[in-house]
C-alpha cells in the first residue's frame, strides 16, 4: 500500500487506475505490534492498522479484500485471484505490477498437524486468532513458544502478561542466536529467566501432542513440555512461490531478485517490495533477506515513486532492529563476530557496561554496549545493547556510524546530548568508543 499510496500522489486517476488485492481483512497494519496488541499493552487491534480498505477507497485506489491473487500471468499482463467471499475467480490486467506478498512463517512439518491451540505469528489476521483464543479459552495456563528470535521474545512476553506460565524452546546454545552475539544471548536469557519465562536452550523440538484434538504437550529429547497453546517464532522466508512459478527471478536467499529501484530484475514493468524481496547488505555486498517493517516501507515508497514518474532507489539494509522482552531492551546494527568473520573481515570487540543516565540520577539503568570494528582502519562493522531501560534507542546513533563507514576513533569525538537525566557526562556510546578504539591500537 505504500507503493501504490506513492504512486497515486504523483498521477490522478484519469491518468493511473491502482487496483490492489488483498487476501486477509486488513490492510496498512502494523504487524510489529501483534505481540503488544496479544498481551494487553495496545488495548484495540484496530489501533495497528494505520489505514483501512475505505480509506484507500477514498484516496482512488480500488481494494479488493479477500481476494486471493493464485496467478501471474505475464504474457498476457494479468493477475489471477479468487474471491474467497463471493467465489468464483477474477482476472485484471496490469500495465505495472507490484508484488509485495510479505513473508510466510516457517513451519515444520510436526507443527503442520490438525490440533486446537498451534498458532503462528505472520499476519494481522494470526494475531486476531491467538487474542480470540485466549479469550475464549476458559482456563489456559501453559503457553509453550518455540523459537527465541524476536517474535519468539515478543510473544514470551505477550503470553507472560496474560497470566500463562511459559516456556521458551530455542535450539540454539542462546536465544536471539542469529540477532547477537552468544556472550550477548546469554545476558538476555538471564534477563528473561529473571521475568519468570522458563529459558530452555538446545532444545530440539520432536514432536506436538495432542488429546482429542487439542495441544496438550511439546515432545523433545529431554521430555514433554505440557502446553495449552504453542505459539510458533521459527522465523519467516519470503512468500515467493506465486513469483516463481511466474517466472520471475529468485535469489539466493529466496526472495525475489530487485534492482535499487525495486524493478523485478530482466522483467519490464514488474516491481517487487517488502519481505518478499531479497536486498544487499552494505557491509558485505551480498544478498541477505531481513524482513523488517522498516524496509518494506521504503521499498514500498520507492517502487510507488518510480511507477508515478518519479526517481528513487533503495541503497541496502545494514540489519539494524530492536525488541523488548518486559523491561529489557535488546539492539543490533551492522554485523556480529559471526556475520563479520563469515564476511572475511579481520576485527576486534569491545564491551563496555554504562548507565543509562547519570548514575546518580533517580531511574539510571545499567546497559551493555558491545563494538565490533575491522582491526586495521577501525572502521565501525556492527554494535549489539542489551539494557533496561532508555538503552536500545542508542542503536541509532550506531546505526549512523555504521552507515556512513565511521571508525570508532572518530566516533569518541562525536557532539552527542548531555544532562544528568539523559545520559552520563560520557554517554555509553562515547564509552564504548573510546574502548573499542584502544583495542583497534593494540591490535596494530
Amino acid at each position: 500500500m505504500s507503493a501504490a499510496s506513492q504512486a497515486r500522489k504523483r498521477l490522478d486517476r484519469d491518468r493511473l487506475e491502482i487496483v490492489a488485492f488483498e487476501r486477509g481483512h486488513f490492510t496498512s497494519y502494523s504487524a510489529c505490534g501483534i505481540p503488544y496488541w496479544i498481551g494487553g499493552a495496545v488495548k484495540e487491534r484496530d489501533k495497528l492498522v494505520a489505514r483501512s480498505p475505505d480509506q484507500h477507497r477514498d484516496a482512488g485506489i480500488d481494494v479488493r479484500m479477500r481476494h486471493e491473487v493464485v496467478g501471474i500471468d505475464l504474457d498476457k499482463r494479468e493477475v489471477v485471484a479468487h474471491d474467497l467471499i463471493g467465489g468464483g475467480e477474477v482476472r485484471e490486467g496490469f500495465d505495472h505490477l507490484v508484488y509485495a506478498t510479505g513473508a510466510v512463517p516457517v513451519t515444520p512439518e510436526w507443527a503442520s498437524i490438525p490440533a486446537a491451540g498451534i498458532f503462528g505469528v505472520q499476519t494481522l489476521d494470526d494475531g486476531a486468532a491467538i487474542h480470540d483464543w485466549l479469550d475464549r479459552e476458559p482456563t489456559p495456563q501453559r503457553a509453550v513458544v518455540i523459537g527465541g528470535g524476536y517474535i519468539g521474545v515478543e510473544m514470551a512476553e505477550a503470553m507472560v502478561l496474560r497470566g500463562l506460565d511459559v516456556t521458551l524452546l530455542e535450539k540454539s546454545p542462546e536465544p536471539m542466536a542469529k540477532t547477537v552475539d552468544p556472550e550477548v544471548g546469554a545476558l538476555v536469557r538471564k534477563a528473561i529467566g529473571e521475568m519468570g519465562i522458563e529459558v530452555v536452550t538446545g532444545a530440539h523440538v520432536e514432536g506436538i501432542g495432542t488429546k482429542d484434538g487439542r495441544v496438550r504437550e511439546v515432545l523433545t529429547p529431554g521430555g514433554a513440555v505440557p502446553a495449552d497453546i504453542v505459539v510458533l517464532g521459527l522465523g519467516v522466508r519470503p512468500n515467493s512461490a506465486l513469483a516463481a512459478d511466474a517466472g520471475l527471478p529468485i535469489g539466493v536467499t529466496g526472495g525475489v531478485r530487485t534492482d535499487r529501484r525495486m524493478r523485478v530484475v530482466g522483467v519490464d514493468g514488474v516491481w517487487a517490495a517488502g519481505d518478499c524481496v531479497e536486498t544487499r547488505h552494505l557491509l558485505t555486498g551480498d544478498p541477505v533477506h531481513v524482513p523488517l517493517g522498516t524496509h518494506a516501507n521504503k521499498q514500498g515508497r520507492v517502487a510507488g515513486i518510480n511507477i508515478g514518474g518519479g526517481y528513487a532507489t533503495f541503497p541496502g539494509v545494514i540489519g539494524t532492529a530492536v525488541t523488548k522482552v518486559c523491561n529489557l531492551e535488546v539492539a543490533r546494527t551492522g554485523l556480529t563476530e559471526k556475520e563479520a568473520r563469515r564476511a572475511g573481515y579481520a576485527f576486534v570487540t569491545a564491551s563496555v557496561e554504562s548507565t543509562s543516565r547519570a548514575g546518580y540520577y533517580p531511574g539510571a539503568a545499567f546497559m551493555t554496549i558491545k563494538l565490533i570494528a575491522e582491526r586495521r582502519t577501525g572502521t565501525l562493522l556492527g554494535a549489539q545493547i542489551v539494557g533496561r531501560t532508555e538503552a536500545a534507542k542508542r542503536i541509532d546513533a550506531l546505526a549512523v556510524a555504521v552507515w556512513n563507514r565511521m571508525t570508532v576513533e572518530e566516533m569518541t569525538g562525536l557532539d552527542l546530548s548531555y544532562a544528568p537525566p539523559f545520559a552520563p557526562v560520557w554517554d555509553p556510546v562515547l564509552i564504548a568508543a573510546r574502548k573499542a578504539t584502544d583495542a583497534v591500537h593494540s591490535a596494530m
